[in-house]
Order: structure tokens, then sequence, then C-alpha cells
């Protein structure tokens, strides 16, 4: 029988070392340095090229498909029966304050701290160490295992899309970029942009909103806002330190040439789970609410009001709920005003029940967002994903955290959406634990050394459960 934890624990050295030279690349998607080889960016492609090396050198069977992703494969059996383990290498960018630079991993109180530590990262190598433990172990294998990494899970997941078309996915497997115990059901997502129905025209008013600039990704919960506005503004500047401490934010105002600046600062979280974080964005919407602004800039802090802090779009006339996956979360996750046609817009992400109706969901936001006269510009959607309770994959990463964990393995559902959705029976397994603070996309993103080492003996005995 076989310690699993042990034989963690026993390459707990290796295991940090070659996640630490991972998290040291700065592997946010940057079009400025795309290239045919490196579609994602140069830091991206330097991530994959570290990936496929390492695997290979681990004796690995490995392949780059142009950029896109990479795979490592042990064993040569039927193509048919082969175990995907999917892994993202990208990372979304490091915003916020660190208390540690965020691409210098950093050790403190048994937490390793840099972005990609738990998204995905240190999941994506746990499992790799997980697979080099039946390696290593002599375990006879029928079916193959193959650890597929994608470079664009936080943009669009356009690698994996490249992937499936040009190789062919697996159709049973695991992405280790969740939660313990497993998600067995993933909400869809309608993503759309609202543009304002009219250009900016000049018009007399006593306050001016010049600009307003809050968030980077939709699937992140904007951490800072700022805003310019002209004309009489020193009152707003006077009311704001009191704003912020009632709403127990952290701001700053100042005149500058004529023109006031705020800042406000919110808490960051996954676009998934917007009621985690504050909204900075919509939080200073809030504020200017009562500001007597030109007419388009009216329009525009007054629908960032009616979406802040509507998780689940009920004053958007987009609620909907189902017995599965729960109700449906909206997060605004990039806003922009400016004076020029074009500058303004609203982007937004509403993780979808699987049930839901994307059709109604867009006709009824089309019908609210007119009355602020904004329009729906475009929509970006996402199918929802779902495995049944009953199928083997489930019992058998059931059998696996069962063992290592001696927990109950219930079954969870997720607004987050992982590279799982692309096998037909594939799940999101870990490797946040129950109980246990999720920091994706936040400052000071951490994993617990002894949680990831806990879950590289559950993929040690999920790969093994799964492909013996």
């Amino acid at each position: 029988m076989i310690d699993w934890q042990k034989e963690a624990e026993a390459r707990r050295e290796d295991l940090l070392r070659d996640l630490d030279g991972l998290l040291r690349i700065e592997s946010v998607k940057d079009p400025a340095t795309a290239s045919r080889k490196r579609p994602m960016g140069a830091a991206i492609g330097e991530a994959l090229d570290y990936m496929l090396n390492l695997t290979e050198a681990m004796g690995l069977r490995v392949e780059n498909v142009d950029g896109y992703a990479g795979y490592a494969q042990y064993g040569a059996h039927d193509p048919v029966t082969t175990i995907g383990v999917l892994g993202h290498l990208d990372v979304v960018p490091a915003a916020g304050s660190w208390t540690s630079p965020p691409f210098e991993p950093t050790i403190r109180e048994g937490k390793l701290y840099a972005r990609g530590a738990i998204d995905d990262k240190g999941p994506t190598i746990a499992a790799l160490y997980g697979l080099k433990i039946v390696m290593e172990s002599g375990l006879p294998l029928s079916k193959n295992v193959r650890m597929i990494f994608g470079t664009d899970e936080e943009s669009g997941m356009s690698c994996m899309r490249y992937y499936a078309d040009k190789v062919g996915m697996p159709t049973v497997g695991f992405a280790p970029d969740a939660e313990f115990p497993m998600i067995y059901a993933e909400k869809g997502q309608f993503n759309p942009t609202l543009t304002p129905k009219i250009a900016p025209v000049e018009s007399k008013s006593l306050v001016r909103l010049e600009s307003f600039e809050a968030g980077l990704r939709i699937n992140m919960v904007p951490e800072r806002a700022h805003a310019v506005l002209s004309g009489d503004i020193r009152p707003l500047v006077e009311s704001f330190e009191e704003f912020c401490r009632r709403h127990r934010v952290k701001g700053a105002a100042e005149i500058n040439a004529g023109q006031a600046m705020f800042t406000l600062t919110g808490v960051a979280a996954h676009g998934s789970e917007p009621e985690k974080g504050t909204n900075a964005g919509t939080m200073l919407a809030l504020f200017l609410e009562e500001a007597s602004l030109q007419p388009e800039g009216k329009a525009f802090i007054g629908l960032l009001n009616a979406m802040h802090e509507d998780f689940h779009g009920e004053r958007l006339g987009i609620a909907c709920s189902d017995e599965v996956t729960g109700p449906l979360t909206v997060n605004p996750g990039v806003i922009r005003f400016g004076m020029e046609e074009g500058d303004t817009q609203i982007q937004f992400t509403a993780r979808c029940p699987v049930s839901a109706d994307y059709g109604w969901i867009k006709a009824q936001l089309e019908e609210k967002v007119d009355g602020f006269d904004f329009r729906i510009s475009d929509v970006r959607e996402a199918g929802s994903h779902y495995v049944a309770k009953d199928e083997p994959v489930i019992r058998a990463l059931q059998t696996a955290y069962a063992e290592v964990t001696g927990d109950e393995p219930k079954l969870l559902t997720s607004g987050g959406a992982t590279y799982a959705k692309f096998m037909a029976k594939g799940v999101a397994f870990g490797a946040c634990f129950p109980g246990k603070k999720m920091t994706a996309h936040q400052a000071d993103e951490y994993i617990e050394i002894d949680d990831l080492l806990k879950a590289t003996a559950i993929y040690a005995r999920a790969i093994y459960e799964l492909a013996k």
C-alpha cells in the first residue's frame, strides 16, 4: 500500500524549486510581444517552454502545439484511453498592493506568496508531481496520462479551442484549477460590452465628468478606480473623505489645474464571486450619484449605480437561478469613460446557471440599459458544463480525495470557468481545500505549502485511480 502523502513529502524540495522557477515568469498575456511562435506574448511563451523542458527532463513525451498549448504524456496505450490533466500557465495582472513582489516567490509562515501560487501554477506543478509519483512508483497503468498546459485561460481560453481543433481533447480527466473536493458543474458566461447610444456633446452643467477608469479584466473585481471632474468641484472634494469613511474604503481627492482627481481603493476578488470583493468602480460611481453632471456623464454614472452591489442582476432585470448551480452573478470588471466617441464602455461578466436562457438575458438587459441611453455593442458567450454525479470519473476522484484526506468528498458547483469543460467528462479538482481562503486574482495571492503537498498526494492517487 503506497503512502501517497509520504511520497509527496519526500519530493517537497524538488517541487518547490520547480514551482519557484515557474512563478518567477511574469506570464501575463501581452499582445505587444506576441509572435507566431508565442501567440500570447513573450513571457507566456517562456512559461510554456519552461514546463515542456521540465517535463521532458522527467522522461515524458512532449510537444509544443504552435505556442498555444503544450502537452507532456506518460504511456503509449490506445489514444482513446488517454486521461487528461489540464492546467494553465498564464496569470492575471498583479494589481493592488503586495507585501512582497508578486513575481518573486516568498514563503512566510508556511505560505508561498506569488501571482499564480493558487491560480494555477501551484496546482499544475502539484499535478505534475502527482504524475511523477505514479511514474517513479512503477505502478502499472492501462491508460495514457496527458498533462496539457494552456496559455490563455484568463483571457478567453482560445488556447484550448486551438488545441482541441488541432490535436483533439481527451474525454475524461480533471483541471487542477478550483476547489476540493471537486466541482462537477460550472456556470456559463454571458459577457457583454455596453456603450453609449449617443456621442458626447457640449452642455452646460455644474460639474463635468472628464474621465473615469476602473478594472483590468472582467474576471476580476476592480480594486482601484480613478475619476477626473471639472466645474463646481470643491464641494465634492470636501465630502469625499466622509463618504470613504462611511463606506469603509480608502480614497483620496485633490484639485490640480482646475480639475478634481478622485481615487478610490476597494477589494479585489475573482469575478465569479463579486460579493467577496468591493468594486472600486461602482463604489466611486455611488459617490458621484448626486453630482450635477452633464447628460452623458449622468447616464454613465446612473448605469454604474444600477450595477453597484447588484451581485445577482436583479436591478438589471436578468436575475435567474436553478437547483444545480444557483443564482446568476454579475461583475462589472472593465469600466471606462471619456469625452471622445468610443472612449466610454462598461464590460461585465454574468456567470449563468446551467439552465439559463441567454436570449432572454440579452433581451432583458437591452431593455434595461436602453433607459440609460446605452446599448449592447458586443457579447461573448460560453456554455455551462455539467457531469452527471454517477459518472466513473466522479467516483474515482471521490475515492482519491477520501483516501488521502479522510474527509467526505462532497460535490460542488462554481461560477468560475475552467478547462474541465473542454472534456466531455472533465471536472475541476482542487487545489483550494474546504474552509481555506481562495486568493486567486487578489493581491498577496498564496498557497499553503502543506496544502500544496496534500494536493500532490491527492493528484497522485487520482491519476492512478483513473489510469490503472
